[in-house]
């Protein structure tokens, strides 16, 4: 699919919610509802920080004034669509419900239903050593995973073993809920101890509808697929409950949780279109620049429609939101997005006087020839470009109202006020202040190049942190999350028996899981398999095409040595 960097806007931000839904979609294009996007919770606040809450609830806002508003994907583009809701593309899937303690070390009578789903279209009943595959669902609704139990790596695994798929949604998400509200005080039994020990209870104990023979652990293997943070759970559970789990992968698994995670940024630049990347980052250190003059600063915020956006830090921050939609692509397009090679485009697209110009396009940036005069600020051509990306195509479809201070500002205490149940980007919030950080901020080294403003420092990360979560009566949020917790695990260097890292060659992710540059190279066997996928990003693998021989061949290469490796696995299983 090929987009005009001159996209109309409304177009422009339906394929921004397509980013921020990516894994959400089918890999078979078929329609997501507008709760598809609660599934880049995640990802808006580890890059947007406080300005990721914004969007989440910008979007909640938009959503209550039609609920019947979808994002569907036409033949050649995006766009918003209104009608009818579209026929359940999963209704093979339904789901149920296993009951599990709120604590899991402490005696207490409450109990919550765990939402999960159960595929046997593969499923032999009788046969010898039938393998269960469970992904985890991470940090969303399970209802995003239902693709991946399609089409996607839990309908392969399964196909190839005559095995079962399993979609086991996490606690605190989806329909998960254990609790009546998200405050500091509901939320403290959302935990890595909790969460592993939901995941190794259901294993042992589940009795899955309309099978009659017992398909628990250990005595059937059971192999556990995660990606992203789902991805660390999945290598956390091969380490924590060897006997339950015979096996695990671990797709773009963030097994080493840090602070601040300025290196996601730092991928981008450095995988970007080279001329996109220097034309980041020389509008980034101008904008810096600027903003420390307040007159021109002002100046400058007015050209991005931000003028009354009181603190300079919202204002670069809400600069980072194109840049998300790097996460957002895939192999497939009609799961990933387009936004970033469409926000590239507009970037470096010179004006149309020096489009004939060769010289002046090829010229770098700041270069005397690519500067013009607004408004009294004389500028690259590309911070104008920038300025209008964001003024025209994401400004007004995000704040119609024109209360910029009202839909961006992020210093009121009272923005992070709301405990309810549809406060949906209060959980995983939690869980980056309590374990696992990764708090976006610019390059430790002032003088690196980067693609984000120097603003953007910790303590402007992690202020919500106090804000969203004021001490409750029985917990209370640490001054700084225990990433030792996580750490301790193995980190980078996790390792064991039958436990596969698979990571994409430039997902932004990637610094942090076993592949990081600050991890060991490992030779890549069967037992422990080690694979890059050639230009992937965020778990390439788990996507899939009901006909395997229209996908990529390097999606079909990895898919292939999955199979291979966990047949192998399946050999050394004993009853």
């Amino acid at each position: 699919m090929v987009l005009s960097a001159n996209i109309n806007p409304k177009s422009w931000i339906c394929a921004l919610a397509i980013t921020l839904s990516v894994n959400a979609l089918s890999v078979n294009s078929k329609s997501a509802s507008p709760d598809d996007i609660d599934d880049s919770a995640s990802n808006l606040i580890h890059a947007l920080g406080p300005q990721g809450v914004n969007l989440l609830q910008l979007r909640n806002s938009q959503k209550s004034h039609n609920a019947k508003l979808f994002v569907q994907d036409g033949s050649s583009s995006y766009g918003f669509n209104l009608g009818d809701e579209v026929e359940d593309p999963f209704s093979e899937f339904l789901p149920h419900y296993f009951e599990q303690p709120l604590d899991h070390f402490a005696k207490t009578n409450h109990t919550f239903g765990q939402r999960y789903w159960v595929s046997t279209r593969h499923y032999t009943p009788g046969a010898t050593g039938t393998p269960v595959f469970v992904l985890d669902g991470g940090e969303t609704s399970g209802e995003h995973r239902l693709p991946f139990l399609d089409t996607g790596i839990v309908d392969i695994l399964a196909a190839a073993t005559g095995g079962v798929g399993v979609i086991l949604e996490h606690r605190y998400y989806g329909d998960s809920i254990p609790v009546s509200n998200f405050s500091t005080d509901s939320l403290r039994w959302l935990n890595n101890d909790q969460a592993a020990a939901d995941s190794a209870n259901f294993m042992a104990n589940v009795i899955f509808p309309g099978v009659d023979e017992d398909l628990t652990a250990p005595g059937k293997p059971w192999i556990y697929y995660g990606g992203s943070y789902a991805g660390a759970r999945a290598a956390h559970m091969r380490v924590l409950y060897p006997d339950l789990v015979f096996g695990a992968i671990a797709s773009s698994a963030v097994t080493h949780a840090a602070l601040s995670n300025w290196e996601y940024m730092d991928v981008i630049r450095l995988a970007a279109e080279p001329k996109c990347a220097a034309n980041l980052v020389g509008s980034i250190e101008y904008i810096d620049n600027i903003l420390a003059l307040s007159q021109q600063g002002k100046i400058l915020k007015g050209l991005f429609g931000l003028a009354s956006l009181e603190h300079d830090e919202d204002f670069v921050s809400l600069l980072t939101k194109p840049l998300v939609a790097w996460q957002g692509k895939n192999w497939d397009p009609a799961v990933g997005s387009p936004v970033f090679d469409v926000f590239c485009a507009a970037l470096v697209k010179p004006p149309s006087h020096f489009a004939s110009s060769p010289a002046v396009v090829d010229a770098p940036f700041g270069d005397e020839s690519r500067m013009v005069e607004v408004e009294g600020l004389m500028l690259d051509y590309a911070v104008l470009n920038y300025a209008n990306f964001i003024h025209e195509k994401l400004v007004p479809w995000l704040c119609p109202e024109g209360d910029v201070e009202g839909c961006f500002g992020t210093f009121d205490d009272a923005h992070w006020d709301p405990t309810s149940l549809d406060s949906i980007w209060r959980p995983w919030l939690f869980q980056t202040c309590t374990q696992w950080g990764y708090f976006t901020t610019a390059p430790p080294d002032q003088n690196q190049p980067r693609i984000i403003s120097r603003l953007l420092d910790l303590a402007y990360a992690m202020r919500p942190c106090q804000q969203a979560f004021p001490p409750g009566k029985h917990f209370k949020i640490p001054t700084m999350p225990n990433i030792t917790a996580v750490n301790a695990l193995g980190g980078f260097e996790i390792a064991a028996d039958r436990l596969a890292i698979i990571d994409g060659e430039v997902d932004s992710w990637r610094p942090y899981t076993p592949h990081s540059r600050y991890g060991a190279d490992r030779e890549d066997t069967l037992t422990r398999p080690f694979k890059i996928i050639p230009n992937g990003v965020h778990h390439y693998d788990a996507y899939g095409l009901r006909n395997s021989a229209d996908e990529p061949e390097e999606i079909r290469k990895i898919h292939g040595e999955m199979i291979e490796f966990v047949v192998d696995w399946l050999k050394q299983w004993k009853v």
